[in-house]
């Protein structure tokens, strides 16, 4: 069984590869760099409202989106998840 990020990683890869109309994820896409950017911005800033603010389940849905559109900005920036595992394998052996 594939990590719910896995599987979400592969769906917004898939969109930035075969785009789909109507697609939330392809409407990002095509935004361009600066305006995906400027959405993570918002997330986490949300992010930090619920925190301050909100309830659990509001703070989980929060953390979902800034989640989310981070996949699609790494897309965009050719990171996967892989890459952010590899860079915090190592900073986790650094420690040591």
């Amino acid at each position: 069984m594939t990590d719910i990020l896995d599987q979400l990683e592969t769906i917004v890869w898939d969109r930035k590869s075969n785009p789909v109309a109507g697609s939330y994820t392809n409407h990002l896409l095509d935004s361009g760099r600066g305006k995906i950017a400027q959405k993570v911005g918002e997330e986490a800033v949300e992010v930090i409202v619920a925190a301050l603010a909100q309830d659990r389940q509001a703070q989980i849905g929060e953390f979902a989106d800034l989640y989310y559109h981070s996949l699609v900005l790494m897309a965009d920036l050719d990171i996967t998840l892989e890459d952010l595992r590899r860079e915090l394998r190592k900073r986790h052996q650094q420690r040591k």
